[in-house]
């Protein structure tokens, strides 16, 4: 969850309620927006092929309609169902900076598309009734799917906003990227773990991060006052999302102005390395004790480090605050091939056509999993047995599987023995994952049950 994009006038103060309760839970492209209770209710009933964006038209025209706008400026922009728009056009409505694929030879995969995938079928945590593969696509509001077995691609699907040759907001999973550079730059050596923030940022000296561990940020185990609670008016998320905002402040406006001055703010609760606590700020911390050690951005380095390496087929992209600072929380921007290339380089420990392109130790430490006992004091009931590492999730199944998670849901899901990698893009009306993981971890198992089978 984040923050970042959401209206200014709707936030600054913290103190107009109801224009707050209306907004909600950050995405990977920046502070996102849920419903007000009586607007998702009435936007529940709208499926996936009713909330089509391409159907609704949205943006259509020159100009469009003025009922078919969309403007990062206005409360709705990333309400149900114009998100299902937004998710994949977010360069268009507010500034970012590009991740670029660099000169380097295109490398496709093999094709080898399985018709049968479509109709395998598993039961929804907590169902009765079966369900099959094609059909959670619609149910999860999928934009894209792609499956690779052993390296080839056997499963491809778009629909909505997205087709092969766009970029759609990873969400969350931009966490799981920056989690990825900084273990990255641990196994190099550039970065101890058991460094304390502060010894790397010393403007984070007086705040919460100062006396944590690089480890204890990579893990979310900070013990951090900080609450991203959307529903509450006053979560401490609203002042994140005023500070991050690109647009401009109002006059009255007294709070921070960037990523950098908010997380200067943030205030000690607890002990850190006692429980995982899932908070953005960790990753946009991350992201400064990044850029502060290599002197690049988290966009640069993803550039440099994977994206210009590993024969992307498309540039990405991050939004940015009002200074320019990539959001390392969530503001990451891709194709969805290029996702699950990353994904494949997970699988592959780091290795791709005989260059080592990021360290095996970096992947094998997210693999080994964090601690189990500190997850669950977060309570993830439809995640028992999981735990954290290094910004991805980790199931602790029989299969080794691991994932990137966004909300709406965003997902990278790594499964070591089935040797898959399923990625995914979607814009599901509702923000938490709770939402669709009863459809979509099962659908995930169900697949990798098949293909280890072939």
């Amino acid at each position: 969850m984040f923050p970042q994009f959401l209206p200014l006038r709707r936030v600054a103060g913290r103190a107009r309620r109801a224009g707050a309760t209306a907004l909600a839970g950050l995405g990977a492209a920046g502070m996102l927006f849920l419903l007000p209770p009586a607007a998702a209710e009435e936007a529940g009933p709208m499926t996936a092929r009713e909330s089509d964006p391409v159907a609704l038209g949205w943006m259509v025209g020159a100009p469009p309609p003025a009922d078919r706008i969309i403007r990062f400026s206005d409360g709705d922009y990333f309400a149900f169902p114009k998100l299902r728009w937004t998710v994949c056009h977010f360069r268009q409505l507010m500034p970012t900076v590009g991740v670029g694929r660099g000169l380097g030879p295109l490398r496709f995969f093999e094709r080898r598309i399985d018709d049968a995938i479509d109709a395998l079928t598993f039961v929804p945590i907590g169902g009765v009734k079966p369900m099959t593969f094609g059909d959670a696509f619609d149910v999860n509001y999928t934009d894209g799917l792609v499956i690779l077995h052993r390296g080839v691609l056997v499963y491809e699907r778009y629909a909505g906003c997205l087709d092969e040759t766009g970029q759609h907001a990873a969400m969350s999973v931009t966490k799981s990227l920056t989690g990825l550079l900084g273990e990255m730059l641990v196994a190099d050596g550039t970065i101890d773990d058991k460094a304390k923030v502060a010894t790397l940022v010393p403007e984070l000296a007086r705040s919460a991060f100062g006396d944590a561990t690089v480890r204890h940020v990579l893990d979310m185990t900070t013990g951090l006052h900080y609450s991203e609670d959307y529903s509450d008016p006053d979560a401490d998320v609203w002042a994140y999302s005023a500070a991050g905002s690109p647009l401009p402040k109002p006059a009255d406006y007294r709070g921070p102005r960037s990523y950098f001055d908010y997380l200067k703010t943030v205030r000690k609760e607890g002990e850190h390395g006692e429980a995982f606590g899932y908070k953005t700020i960790n990753s946009d911390a991350l992201g400064w004790i990044l850029a502060r050690v290599t002197g690049k951005s988290v966009a640069t380095l993803l550039s440099e480090r994977i994206w210009s390496r590993m024969g992307a087929e498309l540039d990405a992209y991050y939004t940015v605050d009002s200074i320019g600072t990539p959001f390392a929380g969530g503001g990451f921007n891709a194709g969805l091939r290029d996702l699950a290339r990353l994904g494949q380089l997970m699988l592959d420990g780091g290795r791709q056509d005989g260059v080592q392109i990021i360290p095996e130790a970096a992947i094998a430490h997210i693999r080994a999993g964090g601690d189990p006992a500190k997850f669950a004091k977060a309570d993830y009931p439809l995640l028992p047995g999981w735990s954290y590492t290094g910004m991805w999730w980790i199931t602790n199944n029989a299969d080794g599987a691991f994932m990137a998670r966004g909300v709406h849901g965003q997902a990278i899901y790594v499964d070591p023995a089935a040797q898959m990698v399923i990625a995914r893009f979607a814009s599901n009306p509702v923000t938490s994952n709770a939402a669709n993981d009863p459809t979509s971890l099962p659908a995930y198992a169900a697949v990798a049950d098949y293909l280890k089978a072939r």
